[in-house]
């Protein structure tokens, strides 16, 4: 089975804080709530700075109790951490069918000559020259065009395509709500994360209902861990689709 979970975020509280400032801090959080060791996907929305979300995929039931008790509202009324089966809408999945849509991802590009040489980037050319195999360089794309076409050129092997709008000139029906620069240190080996995420907003139309599904499940691009890659869906407007 299969699970979407969205928790409240009480951003005032110290260990809030802590979390929402740092991926990795955010990602052993969400790792906390599931019982067995797995691979999973989640997203932070804080489109509203006061009560920001955390959206989570994962293959088990989770628990969220210890992120409500250090990080959300424990004594408070309301629904603090809503856990669904995703199974529903899996089974509305069909080629055609149109979803609104969100999605934070890290568009990168893979380059063997990268613009800006860092002294490691320097050896690893260095060392290719002396008869060593050349690797390719991951680098995140930093402008909102090129974050927009990565996205746009890779809809298709998502097993999705963005329609056009009805407006003349057309337009595709996606934008970009949200970018940010991410900048951390791993603990215990002092090495530096740097990535640049983007959040996509709009109406798309399943193309091939197998590589949708697939892509729903396991997330989109890199920096799975560090909240990028959850697809989730969302009725249209007006029962649309």
């Amino acid at each position: 089975m299969t699970f979407l979970s969205r928790i409240r975020i009480n951003p005032l509280r110290a260990e809030s804080r802590r979390l929402l400032a740092n991926p990795r801090a955010m990602h052993a959080a969400v790792i906390g709530g599931i019982p067995d060791a797995e691979r999973i996907l989640w997203r932070l929305d804080a489109d509203d700075p006061h009560r920001p979300h955390v959206f989570v995929l994962t293959r088990s039931k989770p628990d969220w109790t210890h992120l409500v008790e250090a990080a959300g509202w424990p004594g408070a009324d309301g629904e603090h951490a809503a856990v669904r089966d995703y199974a529903p809408l899996l089974d509305q999945i069909a080629v055609g069918r149109e979803f609104a849509f969100r999605l934070t991802a890290n568009p990168v590009q893979n380059t063997l000559m990268p613009d800006r040489l860092t002294p490691a980037k320097a050896a690893r050319i260095a060392a290719a020259a002396d008869g060593e195999r050349m690797r390719s360089f991951r680098l995140g794309h930093r402008t909102a065009a090129a974050q927009l076409d990565w996205f746009l050129s890779r809809t298709r092997r998502w097993g999705f395509d963005i329609p056009d709008t009805l407006t003349e000139p057309p337009a595709h029906e996606v934008r970009i709500t949200d970018r940010r620069r991410h900048s951390f240190r791993k603990n215990g080996t002092g090495h530096q994360v740097t990535f640049n995420s983007a959040t996509f907003e709009g109406r798309l139309s399943v193309t091939d209902t197998a590589v949708f599904t697939r892509h729903l499940l396991d997330g989109i691009g890199p920096s799975k861990a560090y909240g990028c890659g959850l697809l989730t869906l969302a009725p249209l407007p007006g029962g649309r689709g």
